[in-house]
């Protein structure tokens, strides 16, 4: 056995007594061993087990074994709520705006103040926005009239032809909607389906596709005559009787109010002579778009653009001449607003004054000014389109011609033709109702279109004058059109004015001579 040494110390302050054995051995190391008390040693003892037990885990997690992870504790649901209740508080951002608060804020950093104010305002006008875009677009009445799949599709339509234009997937999106109504069972006739038609037509035109327009137009304006045809033949064959109704057609029952309760009035359901009346006067008005779209420079088919107005013009009139002979049927509804009639009218004389036919665009301006409401400014507009077609109007027109050659009974008096100053009367005399007219608008009813009819009309005062004879007169009324369209910013009123004033005074010397 190796030597070893014990010291004992016996400290005389009664301090706990600490007993050091010191072994030295070649192989092992000094060990101080503390000297305790019974109670002691039990702690001791039960210290080291729990060591051991440490020791054990450990050595088992080492092995490859991982201890499984204790989850924390979830907080209640109260707790949940208290937290998310002071989060969504806005009792914080109140306190900083009031009145000492802020001059606080302000004292100590008035640039980072007045940021985030600004920053505060813009983000709430954003937030109103997006509110109000929502409410407006996503959910406006053109989009909740559709089944929710078909309204889905008009939204992307609409976002690809106006926000994002992408001609590919707006034509995409036209296509699938109208299949889907067409799947859905809605009736292609009604006003929903055929404005979907009318507005891919509006948005082709808008990006130059004129042919695809035009055939999208057609084909509706086709299906539209061809309904109100089997309609009429219906009536014809004693299909439809006197409401409008198909004679073997189930009649459907009245709602009955519910014990102490009351019926809601509901709208009266369409009958097919309305339907006929709606169906004919969008097939009018889209004859007329396709008589402009023909006439456009970009198409150029004359020919095509009088047959559409021609044809628009007639059914007008033929169906208010129904009407006076047959009367208003049941539920039929009134026809075309005096406006729409004159819009038809208008169209049709604006194709004969570009073809120079003034003796046929005459007479339909003016029964387009005698439909037109007097506080308008396109009346005056009107006006000075009839002003024109008189000023330059033949003496004896090509049909007063073919009349006069076919007169065949001799020493027939025939109609008088109109001389070359009633005809610059009359044209003078219209500028100045056009002049009139334009300057009696007051109110909302003035928009900008009076301004330059005003301008338009001194213009065509001045052109009247020099076919008179009167140049004076022709270069003060050519200078007060320029004056006026200056001040309005209306440059082809400018330009044609100042070519007025050019001839007029080109050719004032040369009658002196």
């Amino acid at each position: 056995m190796s030597a070893s040494r014990i010291a004992v110390f016996r400290p005389s302050d009664g301090v706990r007594q600490f007993q050091c054995l010191r072994q030295i051995s070649a192989t092992r190391s000094p060990i101080c061993h503390p000297v305790r008390s019974h109670g002691a040693r039990r702690q001791q003892d039960g210290i080291d087990a729990r060591l051991d037990l440490l020791q054990r885990r450990y050595q088992s997690s080492s092995s490859g074994k991982k201890p499984k992870e204790q989850k924390e504790p979830m907080p209640s649901a109260k707790l949940l709520f208290r937290a998310l209740r002071q989060s969504l508080t806005f009792r914080p951002l109140f306190s900083a705006f009031r009145g000492q608060s802020l001059r606080s804020l302000f004292r100590q950093s008035p640039e980072e103040l007045v940021l985030a104010i600004i920053l505060l305002c813009g983000v709430a006008g954003v937030s109103v926005y997006a509110v109000y875009a929502y409410f407006n677009y996503f959910e406006s009445e053109q989009f909740t009239r559709f089944p929710p799949e078909i309204a889905k599709s008009l939204r992307r339509a609409l976002y690809y032809s106006n926000y994002a234009p992408d001609a590919r997937l707006a034509l995409k999106y036209y296509k699938i909607a109208l299949e889907q109504c067409s799947a859905a069972g809605l009736d292609p006739f009604s006003d929903e389906v055929m404005g979907v038609k009318i507005q891919l037509a509006a948005w082709l035109e808008s990006i130059g596709s004129y042919q695809n327009s035009i055939d999208v137009l057609e084909a509706l304006l086709r299906d539209s005559k061809k309904f109100v045809d089997v309609m009429e033949k219906s009536v014809r064959d004693g299909l439809v009787d006197n409401a409008g109704r198909l004679v073997d057609a189930p009649v459907v029952p009245k709602p009955e109010a519910a014990q102490g309760g009351e019926v809601e009035e509901q709208p009266e359901p369409e009958n097919l002579w309305a339907k006929r009346t709606r169906v004919l006067g969008k097939a009018v008005g889209i004859s007329v778009k396709l008589g402009e779209l023909y006439a456009d420079e970009h198409v150029l088919q004359g020919d095509a653009a009088g047959e559409r107005l021609v044809w628009a013009v007639e059914t007008v009139l033929k169906e208010l001449q129904r009407r006076q002979v047959d009367g208003v049927k049941q539920g039929e509804g009134n026809w075309m607003t005096p406006e729409q009639i004159g819009g038809a009218l208008e169209a049709l004389g604006n194709h004969y004054e570009s073809k120079s036919q003034h003796y046929l665009s005459a007479p339909l301006f003016l029964q387009a000014v005698t439909l037109a409401p007097s506080n308008s400014c396109h009346t005056a507009v009107l006006m000075n389109n009839l002003a024109i077609s008189l000023a330059q109007q033949p003496v004896e027109s090509p049909l007063e011609k073919r009349q006069t050659s076919a007169a065949t009974v001799p020493g027939e008096q025939t109609s008088r033709a109109p001389t070359r100053a009633t005809l610059l009367a009359s044209a003078r005399a219209w500028a100045l109702h056009a002049q009139e007219a334009s300057q009696k608008v007051k109110g909302e009813d003035r928009t900008e279109e009076c301004d330059e009819a005003c301008a338009v009309a001194l213009c065509n005062l001045g052109d009247i004058a020099a076919m008179t004879g009167e140049v004076e007169e022709a270069k003060r009324k050519f200078k007060e059109s320029i004056a006026l369209s200056k001040k309005i910013s209306f440059d082809p009123g400018t330009i044609q004015a100042q070519e007025g004033l050019k001839r007029v005074t080109a050719a004032s010397p040369m009658k002196s001579l």
